[in-house]
């Protein structure tokens, strides 16, 4: 027996020892002990591998923009739109490519191989549009970039949005956004929902929707989104992104809310990193975090994941495209402290995304594709802790990232030598 790449004695995220054999760019064996020969041969001994990262939520035509052309100086959602407004006037193709494909790079190295971007189709140049479909096309060999059609100014509030909507559409962009909370009024949001939810019922496509991202309580567009999706029956192809609002509704309406959502089978994307720096910056004290209901979403069924959202732009000044970065933070503002609950935080970020993406073809089973990571973390709560070195990516049966497996050496009497941060509890 023979494959093109072998991995040794890796520790899967549910605890199993195996080896994994892969053929061109498939996933062809996994076997406590393969009797095989390779062209290459990855030692994974004590180290977890992991399907790949996957991120639901970013913008990929703002990142890494941080400064251009001025600070977000309050912090505040509705700044960062305005500042957007702004980038958008002055920014070029090659800008907005560049900083993209960069971002890709930075991506590959921590094994973020699929990610999903929404695309501001409130330019009438769709100049992000053009320049991230062909960032999609130059990273089609190992990273799986969905695009979302998202009229940041409001679908109705911007006077070209639904026909630039539409546009984009036209041109290849695979998902349908919306921002129903951003409209003139709240009927207008509502309605808003239901056009963009008919608009992909009619083209086949899926929706993911920045929804209710306010702390007003009263912000309820979610309500009407898990009702376009039973009546247009696009359940399971729907996806709810930052919920923030729930945060401070009443316990009662939310006590019926959640059910909705649940027959819906409709998704939520939080973005603790993101959520928990822009809400509440109109409060005092007590100060309102702005994360939505994970754990009670989670108890109900729902299928959560979380979002990366942001990375050095117009809404936040940090990020490095580790998901396990996003995975932490939502740990400690959710509350997900029990073991059970940390290692679901790291399925967060790889398997349940992957899901909310529809994307079939990715995880760790034989026939899948080769598109996988070696951490070094011995499980997967340990890798949520630490953060670890990625010591191998593969991506379509090939290694793009690599790094060497190194401890920290000291200088202190008595003490050892080396040092790393890996620690079995008990």
């Amino acid at each position: 027996m023979t494959f093109d790449l072998l991995i040794r004695n890796g520790t899967l995220p549910d605890g199993r020892k195996a080896d994994i054999g892969i053929r061109g760019e498939t996933i062809a064996a996994i076997e406590p002990k393969l009797e095989a020969e390779a062209g290459r041969v990855i030692n994974a001994t004590g180290n977890l591998v992991s399907p790949p990262f996957v991120d639901p939520h970013f913008h990929m035509d703002a990142t890494l923009s941080y400064g251009i052309p001025r600070i977000n100086a309050s912090g505040t959602l509705l700044e960062g739109i305005a500042l957007w407004g702004e980038l958008k006037k002055v920014m070029t193709f090659e800008e907005v490519r560049d900083r993209a494909l960069a971002y890709c790079d930075w991506a590959v190295s921590m094994g973020l191989l699929a990610i999903r971007s929404h695309v501001d189709t409130c330019d009438d140049r769709l100049l992000g549009v053009e320049a991230l479909l062909e960032v999609k096309k130059t990273v089609a060999p190992y990273i799986d970039l969905q695009l979302v059609a998202f009229p940041q100014d409001g679908f109705y509030r911007s006077p070209t949005a639904r026909e630039n909507t539409i546009r984009a559409l036209d041109m290849g962009v695979d998902v349908v956004g919306g921002i129903p909370h951003f409209e003139r009024t709240m009927e207008d949001g509502r309605r808003s929902v239901t056009e963009l939810c008919e608009i992909a019922a009619e083209r086949g496509l899926m929706v993911d929707m920045h929804c209710d991202e306010t702390d007003d309580p009263l912000s309820r567009h979610i309500e009407q989104l898990a009702y376009e999706t039973q009546r247009l029956g696009l359940q399971g192809r729907v996806a709810g992104s930052h919920l923030t609002s729930m945060h401070s509704m009443d316990n009662y309406y939310v006590s019926k809310l959640l059910p909705l959502i649940a027959e819906a089978r409709v998704s939520a994307i939080p973005n603790p990193l993101i959520n928990i720096m822009l809400q509440g910056r109109h409060d005092t004290f007590p100060k309102r975090r702005g994360l939505t209901r994970v754990k009670e979403m989670q108890a109900l069924g729902i299928r959560v994941g979380w979002g990366q959202d942001c990375v050095l732009d117009p809404w936040y000044s940090l990020g490095t495209a580790d998901m396990l970065d996003v995975a932490f933070m939502g740990l400690h503002v959710a509350q997900m402290s029990s073991p059970a609950d940390m290692a679901k935080c790291f399925d967060m970020v790889t398997t349940v995304n992957t899901s909310i993406m529809g994307l079939d073809h990715l995880g760790l089973a034989v026939g899948k594709r080769a598109s996988l990571v070696v951490l070094d973390a011995g499980d997967a709560i340990e890798a949520v802790r630490l953060r670890p070195e990625r010591l191998a990516v593969i991506a379509r049966g090939k290694v793009v990232a690599e790094r060497t497996q190194q401890d920290t050496r000291l200088s202190i009497a008595g003490r050892p030598k080396t040092v790393n941060r890996r620690h079995r509890a008990g």
